[in-house]
């Protein structure tokens, strides 16, 4: 059994950072890539960022320059530090884990964590 578990969301006003964290636990072999998506209220979840275990990132557009991830492997965290946010910014933000649980590969999802910018 693995479980994310994400930490860290809250209502900040524009221009305001955050910082998500998730943890995942349970029967891990090794994790390939980590990262975090989000879902606006009638829009469809989209990709935020993610990061490899040799430290490859990929940005969203949207948030390239403002966010940044970041992993602790030995750990099986993974970080999001927001910065600059915007009102568009909230959503319901998910950890994301691609990973092998024994010899079984899968992907794992948190259960979310809310961020809302609003002044």
């Amino acid at each position: 059994q693995v479980q994310l578990v994400e930490s860290g969301g809250g209502l900040v006003q524009p221009g305001e950072s955050l910082r998500l964290s998730c943890a995942a636990s349970g029967s891990i072999y090794i994790i390939n890539l980590m990262g975090w998506y989000r879902q606006a209220p009638g829009k469809q979840r989209e990709l935020v960022a993610t990061m490899s275990t040799s430290g490859r990132t990929n940005y969203a557009e949207s948030v390239e320059g403002r966010f940044t991830i970041s992993r602790v492997n030995a750990r099986n965290t993974v970080y999001l530090e927001m910065n600059s946010l915007k009102p568009e910014d909230t959503a319901v933000y998910y950890c994301n884990a691609e990973l092998f649980s024994g010899p079984d590969r899968g992907t794992y999802w948190g259960q979310g964590t809310q961020v809302t910018v609003s002044s």
